[in-house]
């Protein structure tokens, strides 16, 4: 591969060019604790295979990632079960909205994707079935990849998530009815509403997502998350599933495996080199951070890395 690309300079010139962009979208505002959050916050971090850390603004506040604690509990899942996981859940693009219960019933039980909600809830039956607390499994493995030991999830979000949690405890109960939950719905959607309210920073999360462009191999800590096969695969899924129905567009404006969340986040890998996380708050019509969206397509075609 040719010469690094000047990350620093190009986070500056970002920064500077997505000021525009940084109040429009809608914050998660059916999550009353993610409402809270200022719309104008903006955040991005590129973390090389190498250890060398790029940021530019709130790259160091910590925010509520959501959706992309998914990307974590899969690889958690996945350690566990191996190949055995894709007997309860998919690999294919939903083309719904990442909460629908409707492909549930034509399809009995079996979520498209584990990045959909469906599919959170079977890997977090999952995780639940093997750990007396998953989502302290799951805080400790995120401080574990990304070498920050005060990550935890915040109960105020948890609790908010909770308390308006009806359509995710209806998905529970449907797919427990074709008999894929192990535990009780009740105990699978207090775990999963949990693990979305973990709090991290863009350079953490970059760093937790790191492994994936690093054949499987977490560069801080040396330990072989999953095998380079695994990550290639984990990372296709990312590709195709990752950013809710519009991973079509995402791909073809941004060109690398990413996962974002409705908390604004969006964390994205290139193999071989860096992994990147972008926060803004405000969202587009399918849940993805608007800025974020434009930052990371900025930033591979001002750098001209991509996967393609």
């Amino acid at each position: 591969m040719s010469q690094q690309p000047n990350y620093s300079h190009l986070l500056e010139q970002i920064y500077r060019d997505i000021a525009p962009w940084r109040t429009k979208g809608r914050v998660a505002n059916y999550i009353p604790e993610l409402a809270k959050v200022p719309a104008e916050r903006f955040g991005m971090a590129v973390v090389t295979v190498e250890g060398d850390v790029f940021t530019v603004g709130d790259a160091q506040e910590r925010f509520s990632i959501q959706s992309i604690s998914k990307l974590f509990a899969c690889t958690l899942a996945f350690q566990l079960l191996g190949d055995e996981l894709w007997r309860r859940v998919g690999r294919e693009p939903s083309g719904t909205a990442f909460n629908s219960l409707v492909q549930l019933e034509t399809e009995r039980g079996l979520p498209r994707n584990p990045f959909i909600n469906a599919g959170a809830l079977v890997v977090t039956d999952v995780l639940c079935r093997r750990f007396v607390r998953a989502e302290t499994a799951l805080v400790q493995f995120v401080r574990r990849l990304s070498g920050a030991p005060d990550i935890d999830y915040s109960s105020r979000v948890a609790q908010s998530e909770l308390q308006h949690a009806e359509r995710n405890r209806a998905m529970a109960h449907f797919i427990a009815s074709f008999g894929n939950l192990e535990m009780p719905p009740e105990t699978v959607v207090d775990a999963y509403c949990s693990q979305c309210a973990i709090e991290m920073n863009c350079v953490e999360l970059a760093r937790a997502a790191l492994f994936l462009a690093n054949s499987g191999v977490s560069p801080a800590t040396q330990e072989q998350v999953l095998n380079p096969s695994s990550a290639k695969r984990l990372s296709a899924l990312m590709l195709t599933c990752g950013t809710y129905d519009a991973a079509g567009d995402f791909v073809f404006r941004v060109g690398l495996p990413a996962k974002s969340g409705v908390g604004g986040g969006i964390v994205a890998v290139l193999p071989g080199e860096m992994a990147a996380c972008v926060w803004s708050p405000g969202l587009d019509a399918n849940g993805n951070s608007l800025a974020g969206t434009l930052a990371l397509e900025w930033l591979t075609t001002y750098s001209g890395r991509s996967i393609f």
